[in-house]
């Protein structure tokens, strides 16, 4: 067997592998064996046919049928004895077949590149702190009662807490309806953030049966225009907010709180909680963008579409049966989200590097703490959990990471400053 690699790039080989017909000869004998089950030979019941009947008849069709198996199955044993290790899905090419002389072809394939670790200790991150306000709790006490509002039947809007039901009809410049641009139904809620402000102005004063035109501006990626809509009001709602009070806590907690205090209390804590694993996450991720930032290299294309595949399934679960919508452009969304891609696939080979020459590893009273923390917040018996922890390759991982990113974060030079805005 003849074997030659080529450089394309630094993590991009081509490898030519040449076979002659003495060592072809057990790939093609498995071959005729496959192709054996499935031929029908008149005398014979299907797949009872002599192999040497099989050959004679069918041999020469079987054996250009199966080049590409053969070949695949060739660079895999090159692939072992050579100790070679590549990513991604290899691209068998130039086949080229001589009955009964050789077999030769070529395979690209993409290799992890070689990464020199740069400085990952002493990190310069700055460590932003936000403290939770009175105000912060306020708005979250208030989204919690309109939770549990009620609707009540009104005539008239009077202020933001109403719900408003219309028919919107869409229209062109000229103020005629635009044909099938219609929305039957449509509920608006006065107090919604992401209501459009002309809508919710020319509705703030409006009455059931009420024939309301607005007029604003649209932006839709790359370009703006003009929306012309005519709503008719049918049906108006006040929006009743409960009323808070130790009744009230105890309903929606199930009287595991019974007063406001208390509650007030817990909500005050888990905004904190919140606030704080916000900070956390930020810090290392902007000591991770250091790190990458200070390694250059090529990352294989092949890694890169690992990620972008895996973004686009996650997408694609945010949709009944995993159905995209029919103008959905892939080629797009890969292209946006490229850059994050190369990105996650940069850090990690980084990151692999780095766990090896801190020499991170698991060890079993990482995974029985892990079960002893874990099992009163799932319900399940410590011993039972620590089974499945055993055999889960995601928790193993999960300790690993965090593992890397308690180093990390105690050998980083961070400064700490407190912001009075919300971390974004």
């Amino acid at each position: 067997m003849e074997i030659s690699i080529t450089d394309v790039s630094d993590v991009e080989k081509e490898i030519k592998i040449q076979t002659d017909a003495a060592e072809l000869v057990p790939h093609l004998e498995e071959a005729y064996k496959r192709y054996q089950s499935k031929i029908e030979i008149k005398g014979f019941r299907k797949g009872k046919a002599p192999i040497s009947m099989v050959k004679q008849i069918y041999g020469e069709s079987i054996e250009y049928d199966s080049l590409n198996t053969i070949a695949s199955d060739v660079y895999r044993q090159v692939v072992k004895e050579k100790e070679i290790y590549p990513i991604g899905e290899p691209v068998l090419t130039d086949i080229d077949y001589k009955r009964g002389e050789l077999l030769s072809f070529k395979v690209k394939y993409e290799i992890k590149p070689t990464i020199e670790l740069k400085e990952y200790k002493n990190i310069p991150a700055e460590k932003i702190i936000h403290k939770a306000t009175e105000h912060e709790l306020a708005n979250e006490l208030l989204r919690l009662r309109k939770s549990h509002s009620t609707l009540e039947p009104a005539d008239s809007v009077s202020d933001e807490e109403y719900l408003v039901t219309a028919n919107i009809q869409q229209l062109d410049d000229t103020g005629s309806p635009l044909i099938g641009k219609t929305t039957p139904d449509a509920h608006l809620y006065l107090a919604n953030e992401t209501i459009v402000p002309e809508i919710k102005k020319v509705l703030s004063n409006a009455k059931t049966g009420e024939v309301h035109r607005v007029k604003f501006e649209q932006t839709h990626e790359d370009h703006k225009h003009n929306e012309f809509l005519e709503l008719t009001v049918k049906k108006i709602e006040k929006v009743v907010l409960p009323v808070l009070n130790d009744e009230f806590i105890k309903k929606i907690t199930k009287d595991k709180v019974s007063s406001v205090s208390d509650f007030q209390q817990q909500m005050q804590k888990d905004i904190e909680k919140y606030w704080q694993d916000q900070t956390e996450r930020n810090l290392i991720d902007t000591i991770i963008g250091e790190i990458v930032r200070r390694h250059e290299f090529t990352v294989p294309e092949s890694l890169i579409k690992g990620v972008l595949d895996s973004l686009l399934e996650d997408f694609k679960n945010q949709y009944p049966n995993k159905k995209l919508p029919p103008d959905f452009n892939e080629d797009k969304f890969r292209e946006t989200n490229r850059t994050y891609a190369t990105f996650q696939a940069k850090w990690y080979l980084i990151q692999e590097k780095i766990i090896d020459a801190e020499k991170i590893n698991i060890e079993d009273a990482d995974l029985e703490q892990l079960a002893e923390n874990e099992a009163s917040k799932f319900g399940i018996e410590k011993d039972r959990l620590l089974q499945f922890y055993k055999s889960s390759d995601s928790v193993k991982d999960r300790i690993v990471h965090n593992k890397l990113t308690d180093l990390l974060k105690k050998h980083a030079h961070i400064t700490e400053k407190v912001v009075e805005e919300p971390i974004k």
